[in-house]
């Protein structure tokens, strides 16, 4: 069970280390989620565009209250919509590894995340997500990203 996690944590941090430098990003985060009901924080990564507008922007958010404590590696795609201001929308989507501690009990799970955001030029965002499977089934959440050169 240990060794899973522990590779799975690996390929996440390689994924995150493996893409080139240009428009790339950083961020934090938090906000709430609902069953279970908590309180999350975390930190995303995200790359230039794959193709098109499509960015690769991995996440890792740590929820806790309601008695559990759920670790999540997600690793979400997000398509920006073109836009005139200085704010764009941003919806994708993506798989999910959740390590879930619950009264002394580690489980690893899988899950998927569906997500719509908005964020400001000036690196703003909120974001809403859905989950499927075993990831909790909202999160609403707001966060600040900064572009790395």
């Amino acid at each position: 069970m240990i060794r899973h996690r522990l590779t799975a944590i690996a390929l996440f941090t390689g994924i995150l280390f493996a893409v080139p430098a240009a428009a790339q990003e950083a961020g934090v985060r938090a906000g709430v989620s609902a069953d279970p009901d908590q309180f999350y924080f975390g930190g995303h990564f995200e790359t230039a565009p794959l193709v098109d507008r499509l960015h690769f922007r991995p996440n890792v958010e740590i929820g806790v209250g309601d008695n559990v404590t759920v670790v999540a590696f997600n690793l979400e795609f997000a398509y920006h919509f073109p836009t005139g201001g200085n704010w764009y929308t941003y919806a994708g989507g993506g798989p999910a590894l959740n390590v879930i501690r619950f009264r002394g009990n580690t489980n690893s799970e899988g899950g998927f995340n569906l997500l719509i955001g908005v964020q400001h030029n000036s690196g703003l965002f909120a974001e809403v997500k859905a989950g499927l499977a075993d990831s909790p089934d909202v999160k609403i959440g707001v966060g600040y990203a900064v572009r790395l050169r």
